[in-house]
């Protein structure tokens, strides 16, 4: 990833699609892009023509918290979009010998996973920023078999969605799912652009997925906290999960996804089925095979 290029394409995304009738501002006749014009976006920013353009070539470098803030008042962004900007202007100031790749971790402290198997009656899986999942309960295993069923280590939801053709079955709306993941990995992106396995996760998938591509393009950036999830699970069909995102302060850049299904509903009696369905599994799995030689 090119990080001057990431800030550039975000920046000119985000004015496209302010219209000059939604800032306020006459509009005559039609124009040849969308959006407003850059000294437009200045105007309403309170910079010059020329400081927009600098920011608008990936410079960031040095750009106070007051124009980071005005900028993102001009582009309407909302807060996930603030949050994005300033990660692009923090990884700006950092200096060439604090690029090295971080250590991240590549699994969970024993804790979270004790944590993990305590919640018997709760999918529940932790995940890096990168959509890799570090760790699993036997629910959360389960409720994603079709995910933790692939050669690669770890699984990879960003992967699993875009790469096996097994997810436009799993996800009841494979559209929102592929929008939500690639919007998470542009959010991680802006955190650490110099994650070298995030560089070549976008890096596979751009050039092994054309949906991803056309997603990647948009700059669309998420952060996941709370929401449902849409699946048709292979064993017990179809279920509408609530989840909840909670980050693990102790371990950074890690978030524990907990799954859960609404009181009186078929889903509840979906993931009932679901706990039965896994501890069978597992005894089957379990049951050394029969040599009969």
């Amino acid at each position: 990833m090119d990080h001057r290029s990431e800030i550039r394409e975000f920046l000119t995304s985000r004015r496209a699609r302010i219209t000059p009738d939604q800032a306020g501002l006459p509009s005559y006749g039609a124009r040849r892009v969308p959006g407003l014009h850059r000294a437009e976006a200045a105007q309403l920013a309170g910079v010059s023509v020329e400081y927009c353009a600098r920011l608008e070539r990936g410079n960031l470098a040095g750009v106070s918290d007051t124009v980071l803030d005005a900028l993102a008042r001009a582009l309407r962004l909302d807060d996930t979009e603030r949050a994005h900007l300033y990660d692009l202007a923090r990884a700006a100031r950092t200096s060439p010998r604090r690029r090295r790749k971080q250590a991240y971790p590549q699994g969970v402290r024993p804790n979270v996973q004790r944590l993990l198997d305590a919640m018997t009656d709760t999918p529940a899986l932790v995940i890096n920023g990168r959509t890799d999942v570090l760790a699993s309960n036997a629910l959360g295993r389960a409720l994603f078999a079709p995910l933790h069923d692939t050669t690669t280590r770890p699984p990879n939801h960003a992967r699993f969605i875009f790469l096996d053709a097994r997810s436009h079955d799993f996800w009841d709306n494979w559209d929102h799912a592929a929008d939500d993941a690639v919007a998470l990995l542009h959010t991680q992106a802006g955190r650490d652009p110099f994650d070298t396995d995030l560089t070549a996760l976008i890096g596979e998938l751009s050039t092994r997925s054309e949906d991803f591509r056309a997603r990647w393009a948009r700059h669309d950036v998420r952060r996941h906290a709370t929401g449902v999830k849409h699946l048709r699970h292979p064993a017990v069909g179809t279920l509408h999960l609530t989840f909840e995102a909670m980050e693990l302060v102790a371990d950074t850049g890690l978030t524990l996804l907990a799954y859960g299904a609404e009181v009186g509903t078929a889903s509840e009696d979906g993931l009932r089925l679901l706990t039965t369905w896994a501890a069978t599994r597992d005894q089957q799995r379990a049951v050394p095979a029969v040599d009969e030689t």
